[in-house]
């Protein structure tokens, strides 16, 4: 494993919310602990020790995280947004809107939602959580694209709650 393949572990690590990871092969070991300062920022140091040697490496830091851009959030042209209500994300993950790829979208603009319905499942580690939402209304705004990478507490929906 080069010095680059560690860079893109620790961003990786950094990005998707764990507090340590640790990777254990034949001739070394890596343990990554990352803390989180703010919402936007994430830090991440990684220890790299040689198995057969067992010396400690430098501490490789990694740089801040950068925050990414949320989509945008504009509302059909002529209406005011503080009437509707944000589904966001509640994982860092990537989002899907339909439950396989020959099925139709869970939810589409124009949809009536009851609190509890599943809106979109995001994939986080390989696992696909059903994300449900916690309002009854209608869809009047889809912010992510199918297969999009989100953050956490990204906005991906607007309903309008009346």
């Amino acid at each position: 494993m080069d010095i680059r393949e560690i860079q893109n572990l620790i961003k990786f690590v950094a990005k998707s919310g764990a507090t340590e990871v640790k990777l254990e092969m034949d001739d070394f070991k890596i343990t990554i602990k990352t803390t989180t300062e703010g919402a936007a920022e994430a830090a991440a140091t990684a220890y790299i020790q040689q198995m057969p040697v067992a010396q400690q490496a430098a501490p490789v830091a990694a740089a801040p995280a950068a925050p990414v851009a949320d989509a945008p959030a504009a509302a059909p042209v002529g209406e005011d947004t503080s009437k509707f209500i944000t589904v966001k994300s509640p994982i860092i993950g990537t989002l899907y809107r339909k439950p396989s790829p020959d099925k139709p979208s869970f939810v589409e603009v124009g949809s009536v939602i009851n609190k509890g319905d599943v809106v979109c499942v995001i994939e986080a580690m390989k696992l696909f959580n059903e994300i449900e939402s916690e309002v009854s209304g209608k869809i009047v705004k889809v912010l992510v694209d199918d297969a999009s990478p989100v953050e956490f507490d990204q906005p991906l929906f607007l309903v309008d709650p009346s």
